[in-house]
């Protein structure tokens, strides 16, 4: 048991541990809502579309976490109001008109990162350092939790059914577009806090793959929700170790360590499983054609 708690002796350690908790479950909890209501490639978007604001930040007022944090915001609303208005004006569709602005915006952001006021490297943005974690980067993390998950838990039924019954849920009275549009802020939130962590190319891993994963194990949205949640601050905390104990950066490290969790779902899933849905049909194959004999 010494190996598995030694690392947390180290100051640098705990601190990135309590990262780890605040943005795995904040990011898995997100998660299932961007699953369901295949915002996947959206998300995608914004994260990529979140360097040039950090950039910006870091050039205006250096690494100030609420620097960073106003930074990614504005440039992520760039991109997405962006992509709606051009849709809306022109014949391109409106997936298409944001990845074209998220690719130019992430590319202005590498071209203009160099000239930051402070020593930052590109890589630090890019794939995230956990261990360099401080304390207002963590009362960062903590009011965005809080700012993710209460919206989340307590508007819960009326989100879910602006996603699934959009029609009924103008009939009923619920503002659609405003829960739709505030779940797009929050997951540009989650993915802000999640930069510390994994960085702008990995964060989009942290947000979809603990859903998913539970996704492939249960039909239970609050499964997702919960189980979700779970399995994201497990994986990072595994991921975490394995970055200490391997040498290897720690946004790689927590990304692979989930995504091996969702390919053995994906394999072994007892419900959905490739490996044991092939098995039942051979069963049942077996089974008829034995009866057929007889």
């Amino acid at each position: 048991m010494n190996w598995l708690l030694e690392p947390f002796q180290y100051e640098f350690m705990q601190r990135a541990l309590l990262a780890c908790v605040l943005v795995g479950f904040t990011n898995g909890f997100l998660g299932a809502f961007v699953v369901v209501r295949r915002l996947a490639l959206m998300a995608d978007a914004l994260s990529h579309s979140l360097l040039p604001g950090l950039a910006l930040a870091a050039i205006v007022v250096g690494l100030s976490p609420a620097g960073l944090l106003l930074g990614g915001l504005l440039a992520a609303a760039f991109v997405a109001l962006g992509g709606h208005l051009i849709s809306r004006s022109s014949r391109i569709k409106e997936e298409t008109a944001i990845a074209a602005l998220y690719i130019i915006a992430f590319a202005f952001g590498i071209a203009i990162i160099k000239y930051a006021g402070v020593k930052v490297s590109l890589d630090h943005f890019l794939f995230g350092n956990i261990l360099g974690v401080g304390d207002s980067d963590l009362w960062t993390s903590y009011g965005i939790t809080c700012a993710v998950l209460l919206p989340l838990v307590a508007l819960q039924r009326s989100l879910l059914l602006a996603i699934f019954e959009s029609s009924v849920a103008k009939a009923l009275g619920v503002p659609v577009g405003l829960l739709l549009g505030m779940l797009i802020l929050l997951i540009v939130l989650a993915m802000v806090s999640s930069l510390q962590a994994v960085g702008v190319l990995l964060s989009l891993g942290l947000l979809i793959l603990p859903a998913a994963t539970i996704y492939l194990l249960s039909d239970s949205f609050d499964s997702m929700l919960w189980g979700g949640a779970a399995l994201g601050t497990l994986g990072s905390i595994i991921g975490l170790l394995v970055s200490f104990w391997a040498n290897i950066p720690s946004g790689p490290a927590i990304v692979l360590v989930l995504g091996l969790v969702f390919v053995a779902a994906y394999l072994f899933g007892p419900r959905y499983g490739i490996i044991p849905r092939s098995l039942k049909r051979r069963h049942l194959h077996e089974e008829s054609l034995e009866r057929w004999q007889k």
